[in-house]
């Protein structure tokens, strides 16, 4: 609960993986111990035992500690039940199992990482790793910036290579974490293949991505180094694609259906 017991966890290692610990085990006096000392003897316990929680692919997880009123250290048989008992208490209490659940539900996910709130992405139990997910990639830093913005869902495009490859884009969906998770974890970015594009090439995603920013079509023009009149163009067959009267409702509408490529991926090059 604070730096005190902290400490006390790194001084007996009781955060490192291996069999429950109990006072008894130790070479010293439990009094020796602040936590101990200030803490559980006055309010009545004796004995104990602590076990650092891991998941299978060696996450820690978690911290238990069962407080005794008996002044007997605890039998052999409990500390074997006990540390069976560890990693089923790992798994449940795990913050990414549930948010690993949520990104396999995703159709034909391929990929995906949890993301932490200094935008460290994090293995996502079950999915694989992805050169689009690294550490200060665009997509992770797009993802954080949509979940610290409070979004609990969002989804978008991005090439995987040139631009103006259009089978070369995935789709990446972003998830935000579920609210009993710890406050460290922002939520998952997830990569599918991008299906049913509704005909948009990848330069009309583009695009759109920039109309969602709100530029209008001379900013458009100035950003994708092209003119006006070529902006207009693209519009128009946007317009026809969405069946949108006007470029707000394909802005909607792409947004919604995540039909557009975000605007700092124009900027790549």
């Amino acid at each position: 609960a604070g730096p005190k017991m902290a400490a006390d966890i790194e001084t007996t290692q009781t955060n490192r993986r291996r069999p429950p610990l109990s006072p008894s085990d130790l070479p010293y006096p439990a009094q020796d111990l602040d936590t101990w000392a200030e803490c559980l003897i006055p309010a009545g316990f004796h004995e104990a035992l602590a076990a650092a929680l891991f998941t299978a692919d060696g996450r820690q997880v978690g911290f238990l500690a069962l407080l005794s009123e008996s002044s007997g250290p605890p039998t052999p048989a409990v500390r074997r039940r006990l540390h069976e008992l560890t990693p089923i208490l790992a798994r449940g209490i795990d913050p990414l199992r549930s948010l690993a659940a949520s990104a396999r539900v995703l159709h034909d996910a391929i990929a995906g990482v949890a993301l932490c709130r200094d935008g460290t992405p994090r293995p996502l139990p079950g999915l694989a790793d992805d050169r689009l997910l690294v550490e200060g990639s665009q997509v992770t830093a797009l993802a954080c910036t949509h979940l610290v913005d409070g979004e609990v869902f969002a989804s978008f495009l991005w090439p995987r290579g040139a631009l103006a490859a259009p089978n070369e884009h995935v789709r990446v969906t972003v998830l935000a974490s579920p609210a009993e998770s710890p406050a460290g974890l922002l939520g998952a970015v997830v990569l599918a293949p991008a299906a049913d594009l509704c005909g948009l090439t990848p330069r009309e995603l583009e695009v759109l991505g920039l109309v969602i920013e709100g530029l209008s079509n001379h900013q458009i023009a100035r950003t994708l180094v092209v003119t006006a009149r070529t902006v207009a163009t693209h519009l128009e067959h946007i317009l026809s694609k969405l069946d949108a009267p006007t470029r707000t409702l394909a802005a909607v509408r792409a947004e919604r259906r995540g039909l557009y490529i975000p605007s700092t991926s124009s900027r790549r090059r």
